[in-house]
């Protein structure tokens, strides 16, 4: 057999990524050690090159992807909650079971909780007028949220069956940059990045929004009152 052999050291034949990594290992082996790539100290991430405030920054990006953003100081998150959801006509919603319960002190909509014991079943959630979920953590520079499926978040599907999906995140959840929020999110959880509304493309590049998630986004910036 020519070329480099690809089986293992039991004889059993290579997986496509062991194959592939065999194959770079042979077409690195003449290269001189002083042409190899060293890597940076520490995790090689650099975010100096960010500038401007995050959570403007954050709010920027969100409206570029055709959500919702408003800023809103905390004391008068409830009232909020409630305008947003009576402005979007939400006559029932669905919540997370660790949701905190202050969030729906004006909600008058019917709330349909959500827990791991109790789990909505999809027609349930479909027949919701929206969800109500707070987020892990929101990467300013690319304008995404970050849900790791969190007390106030729940599962990943409470999030992609109903059309209109409202968020809380607060400014103490907002990092500058991808590398930031990788550094502080546990990769063992399920980890859903959302970056506005669900949207695709056809072939003709026409866009359609809702297809495998919210048709709308929207989120409620909460800062601490001034």
């Amino acid at each position: 057999m020519s070329g480099t052999d690809v089986r293992g050291g039991s004889g059993g034949a290579m997986g496509s990524r062991e194959r592939v990594l065999a194959r770079v290992r042979a077409a690195l082996a003449d290269v001189p050690a002083d042409e190899h790539v060293t890597p940076p100290p520490g995790d090689g991430y650099d975010e100096s090159h960010f500038e401007g405030d995050a959570l403007e920054v954050l709010v920027d990006r969100l409206q570029d992807y055709r959500a919702l953003v408003e800023r809103v100081p905390e004391a008068a998150l409830p009232e909020r909650i409630a305008a947003a959801l009576e402005r979007r006509g939400a006559a029932r919603v669905a919540v997370a079971s660790g949701a905190p319960r202050e969030w729906f002190s004006r909600v008058t909509a019917p709330r349909l909780t959500d827990s791991p014991e109790a789990p909505l079943s999809v027609a349930d959630l479909d027949a919701c007028d929206g969800v109500v979920t707070g987020w892990a953590l929101a990467v300013a520079e690319t304008g995404t949220i970050v849900l790791d499926a969190g007390p106030d978040q729940g599962r990943r599907a409470l999030t992609l069956v109903p059309d209109y999906h409202l968020c809380v995140v607060r400014a103490d959840q907002v990092v500058n940059g991808v590398p930031g929020a990788v550094r502080l999110l546990d990769p063992a959880r399920p980890l859903t990045w959302i970056s506005g509304p669900s949207a695709t493309s056809d072939i003709e590049l026409n866009r359609v929004e809702g297809v495998h998630g919210p048709r709308t986004l929207e989120v409620l910036l909460v800062e601490p009152s001034g």
